[in-house]
């Protein structure tokens, strides 16, 4: 049987998420979407994963142990190294209160539990290439 070559990645994913069953369905769909996934468990260790690996795209749940999200986005944002990195709230905080808090913290969308397959590609296929905006739903956003 011939070997087909190296995978060529669709782009490097930082998931920072304290649910590791929450973890593994977002790695196997990016995973089987092309795209190289990585982990970290807490704030704290995303916002040091962040600026040693230079990911193309992080996915940050909110409410995690030792930091959590809203400050790790904080934190993202005023650092140089990682302040130009797309930045997306993957979460289960649903209220309008809770997506324009993560908006505030420095998210650049934001992403509802339980994931929807289809949108959440369209998401993060919109997150690598931004000007390839769907008009029919607001490009950056899913609930």
């Amino acid at each position: 049987m011939k070997e087909s070559g190296p995978r060529m990645s669709k782009g490097r994913i930082l998931i920072v998420e304290d649910n590791m069953d929450n973890y593994e369905l977002v790695r196997f769909i990016l995973e089987r979407a092309g795209y190289d996934v990585f982990l970290a468990v807490n704030g704290r260790d995303g916002v040091a994963a962040a600026r040693l690996q230079k990911p193309d795209l992080i996915l940050m749940d909110l409410t995690m142990p030792e930091m959590d999200g809203w400050l790790a986005a904080e934190k993202l944002k005023a650092n140089e190294i990682t302040k130009s990195i797309p930045l997306y709230a993957l979460s289960a905080h649903t209220l309008p209160s809770d997506r324009k808090r993560a908006l505030e913290a420095g998210c650049d969308g934001y992403v509802s539990k339980p994931i929807h397959m289809a949108g959440f590609l369209d998401v993060i296929n919109l997150a690598f290439h931004p000007k390839e905006k769907k008009k029919t739903r607001k490009p950056r956003e899913i609930i």
